[in-house]
C-alpha cells in the first residue's frame, strides 16, 4: 500500500470546495433564471435551455472526462476543470443576450465533466485507511449533499439582493481558491495512471447516446412522451449505447470496461442511488414551487426552509453512516436509509395548501436528509467496489453520469405526472370556482394535487430503491481486507482498491 499522504486532510478541503461549486451551480442558477430571462430577452420557448445546455454537456461527457483523468493525471485534470469552470462562469455572468448565455452554459458542462470525476478519484486514492477513508467521505458526502439546498439560499440572496449576474460571478472565487490549494496541496499517488490509448469510438457513442438520452426526458417534459422527436430520441439512445455496449465489450482498451459495471455490488449501488436521485430531484422542485408559490415564500425564505434536509443529511452522512460503515454491511445502512427516506416523502403525500412548515414539511425533510445522508454514506464506499485506481476517474464518471440521467428522468417524469394530475383536477372542479377568489384557491389546490401525486410516486420509487438495496448488496463492512469484506476480487488486488464517493448532484 503506498504512503499516506500527509496534506491529505488539507486536500480534501480543496477537493470539497470544488465540488460545491459544482453542486451549487446546480441550483443556484435555477432561483436566477427569471431574472436572467428578463434582462436577456430570451423567450419562454429557449428558457429551458439555460439548465438544458449545461445538463447535456455535463452528462453527455462525464464518461470522457472520467477517462481524460485517468490518462492525462487527476491533479492536472482537475486544475484544468476548475480553471474552465471559472471562465465560463465568468462569460455566463457577463452574457449580453441569449447566444452568449447558452454558450457559457454548456461550456461549464463540460468542464464540470472533467472536474467531477477527477475530484471523486482523487479524494479515493488519497485516503487508504478504511477509518479516515469513512471520516473524510461523510464530509465530503454532507458538504456535497447539501450543496444543492445551499444553493437555494445563496441564489436567493444574491438574486434579492444583488442580481443575477453574481449567480455566475460568486464560483470565480471558489474555483481560484480551489485550484491554487490544489494545486500546492495535493500530490497524486504514483502508478495511478491509464495511459492506454483513447477509445474514440467509445467516446463518442457513448456521448451522443447520453446526450440523446438527457435530451429525450428533457423534451418530454415540455413535449410530451408521444412526440415524435421525443421518442426518436429514445429510440436513438438506445441504439446508440447498445452499440457502445458491444464496442467496449470488443476493443483492447475499452472507455468504460464492462466490468465495473457487471460486479454485483457495483450494480446494485448503481441502480439503487439512480432511483434515489430520480425521487430527490422531483423533490425538490415541488416543494421550492409549493413554497414560492402556494405559500408565497420570497427566495431568500424558501432557501432557508430546505435547512431541515441539510442538517438531517449532515448528521445521517458523518454521524450514522460514517461511523457505521467499517462495522456494518452496506445494505443494513443503504435499505433502512432509503426505507426512512420514503418515510419522510410518505408524510409530504399529506401537503394541503395551509399546511403547516413546522408540524409536516420540517419533519419530513429531517427524515429525508437522515435517511439519504445514512444510506449515501455506504454507497460512496461501495460505488467502485474492486476497481483498480487506473480505472477510478471513468468509474467515478459512472456514478456520476447515472446521476446526471436519474436528474433528468426524474424532473421529466415527476413533473409530467403533477402536470397531468393537476389538469384533471382543474378539469373537474372548474365549474364550481364561481369567483376570482375561489378560482384562485382552485387554482392552488389543483397545484397541490399534482405535487401531491407526483410524490406518491417518488415515495414508490424509493421503496424500490431500498428493496434493490437490500437484494443486490452482498457485501461485507468496508473496515476488514477485500477478502474479508466479501470482495470477490481477492486480497492481491486490495493496494490498487479504491473507494469513490458519490454526490447528490
Amino acid at each position: 500500500m503506498s504512503e499516506t499522504d500527509p496534506r491529505r486532510w488539507k486536500a480534501l478541503i480543496f477537493i470539497a470546495l470544488a465540488q460545491l461549486m459544482v453542486v451549487l451551480d446546480a441550483t443556484i442558477v435555477n432561483i436566477a433564471l427569471p431574472s436572467a430571462q428578463q434582462d436577456l430577452g430570451i423567450s419562454d420557448g429557449n428558457r429551458q435551455w439555460v439548465i438544458t445546455a449545461y445538463a447535456l454537456a455535463f452528462g453527455g461527457l462525464l464518461l470522457f472526462g472520467g477517462r481524460i483523468a485517468d490518462l492525462w493525471g487527476r491533479k492536472r485534470t482537475f486544475v484544468t476543470g476548475l480553471i474552465g469552470f471559472a471562465a465560463a462562469s465568468a462569460l455566463g455572468g457577463a452574457a449580453t443576450g441569449e447566444a452568449m448565455m447558452l454558450g457559457a452554459r454548456a461550456l461549464q458542462g463540460v468542464f464540470g465533466a472533467l472536474l467531477a470525476p477527477a475530484a471523486l478519484s482523487l479524494l479515493a486514492v488519497m485516503f487508504t485507511d478504511a477509518k479516515e477513508r469513512a471520516k473524510a467521505f461523510g464530509i465530503y458526502g454532507a458538504i456535497a449533499g447539501g450543496g444543492g439546498a445551499v444553493g437555494l439560499i445563496l441564489g436567493g440572496f444574491l438574486t434579492e439582493y444583488l442580481n443575477w449576474r453574481w449567480t455566475f460571478f460568486v464560483n470565480i472565487p471558489f474555483a481560484v481558491v480551489a485550484a491554487l490549494g490544489a494545486y500546492f496541496v495535493i500530490r497524486e499517488p504514483a502508478g495511478g495512471r491509464n495511459r492506454s490509448p483513447l477509445d474514440i469510438p467509445g467516446v463518442v457513442l457513448s456521448t451522443l447516446g447520453l446526450v440523446a438520452l438527457v435530451y429525450g426526458f428533457t423534451r418530454a417534459e415540455s413535449a410530451g412522451w408521444s412526440d415524435s422527436l421525443t421518442v426518436g430520441m429514445f429510440v436513438g439512445s438506445a441504439v446508440l449505447l447498445a452499440a457502445f455496449v458491444l464496442t467496449e465489450a470488443k476493443v483492447k482498451s475499452p472507455l468504460l470496461p464492462l466490468r465495473v459495471l457487471t460486479e454485483r455490488n457495483r450494480g446494485g449501488v448503481y441502480l439503487s442511488l439512480g432511483l434515489a436521485i430520480i425521487a430527490m430531484f422531483g423533490l425538490f422542485l415541488f416543494l421550492t414551487y409549493y413554497l414560492q408559490i402556494v405559500q408565497g415564500f420570497s427566495p431568500v425564505k424558501t432557501g432557508f426552509a430546505f435547512l431541515p434536509m441539510i442538517v438531517g443529511m449532515i448528521v445521517g452522512s458523518t454521524q450514522i453512516g460514517a461511523r457505521l460503515m467499517t462495522r456494518v454491511a452496506p445494505r443494513l445502512l443503504m435499505g433502512p436509509g432509503f426505507v426512512l427516506a420514503a418515510v419522510g416523502m410518505l408524510l409530504l403525500t399529506q401537503l394541503e395548501v395551509g399546511s403547516s412548515y413546522a408540524g409536516l414539511i420540517m419533519p419530513a425533510q429531517l427524515m429525508l436528509g437522515l435517511g439519504m445522508g445514512t444510506a449515501f454514506m455506504p454507497a460512496m464506499s461501495l460505488a467502485t467496489h474492486g476497481v483498480e485506481a487506473r480505472d477510478s476517474g471513468v468509474a467515478s464518471a459512472m456514478v456520476n453520469t447515472s446521476q446526471q440521467v436519474g436528474g433528468a428522468i426524474g424532473t421529466a417524469l415527476l413533473n409530467t405526472i403533477a402536470a397531468s394530475a393537476t389538469t384533471a383536477y382543474v378539469a373537474s372542479h372548474a365549474a364550481g370556482a364561481t369567483t376570482p377568489a375561489a378560482q384562485k384557491l382552485m387554482q392552488a389546490e389543483a397545484m397541490v394535487e399534482g405535487y401531491t401525486s407526483a410524490i406518491w410516486w417518488a415515495v414508490g420509487i424509493l421503496v424500490a430503491a431500498a428493496a434493490i438495496a437490500f437484494a443486490l448488496i452482498n457485501t461485507g463492512a468496508q473496515g476488514g481486507s477485500p477478502a474479508a469484506s466479501g470482495d470477490t476480487d481477492g486480497a492481491e488486488n486490495s493496494k490498487d482498491e479504491v473507494r469513490i464517493p458519490v454526490v447528490a448532484h
